[in-house]
């Protein structure tokens, strides 16, 4: 890849390449971890999330100007995000997968979203313990969890059927329940008397 102005579609072959660590997010799992940063109660310092998503390993670049696209690629799509939530209507949509049937593939977008939840878990409290907040934040995690083996997921939050509608309206869902966090968030900073950003 040479340096420049990188593409989604560049972001994404970078991303599954081998110059990218092996245990890296793909490019769906790197939005929804986008939207989580967005969405969420702090703003999390930059050197702080990006080693996150290298899995807290060195991509094999092959030069300083290679690094500079990818980097500022994955911080155009951060401000993409958070502007697409400020319009009216809402302009931001989720990158999610299909896989070779056609079926939506959400559970690695979802995933990518709760491991930014997880760099402030007490910080997102407020919003587990806020019967509209949680109720936002509860098909994220569900969907999340079908990433994960039967032992690890517990007892689910929402029966199979709802969990099939789900993936079949993510399009449309995960954004409103972006969006609806972000709200939830900036409003009870508002009213303390603090703002995110």
């Amino acid at each position: 890849m040479d340096g420049g102005i990188v593409s989604l579609d560049d972001l994404a072959h970078f991303l599954n390449s081998s110059s990218a660590p092996a245990g890296c997010m793909d490019l769906s799992e790197l939005d929804g971890f986008l939207a989580g940063l967005v969405a969420g109660p702090e703003v999390v310092p930059r050197e702080e999330w990006l080693a996150e998503v290298w899995d807290n390993e060195e991509p094999d670049y092959a030069d300083d100007a290679e690094q500079q696209a990818v980097e500022q690629a994955i911080f155009d799509r951060y401000d993409a995000i958070a502007s697409g939530l400020e319009t009216t209507p809402l302009s931001y949509s989720a990158i999610l997968w299909q896989d070779e049937a056609g079926t939506t593939v959400a559970e690695d977008w979802a995933a990518g979203f709760m491991q930014a939840v997880s760099l402030r878990t007490q910080a997102w409290q407020p919003a587990l313990a806020d019967e509209d907040a949680s109720v936002l934040l509860i098909p994220i995690a569900s969907l999340a969890g079908m990433a994960l083996s039967e032992s690890e997921r517990g007892d689910p939050a929402m029966t199979d059927d709802a969990l099939e509608g789900l993936i079949e309206d993510a399009e449309q869902v995960l954004p409103v329940c972006v969006l609806g966090l972000r709200r939830f968030w900036r409003e009870r900073a508002a009213g303390t008397g603090m703002v995110r950003h």
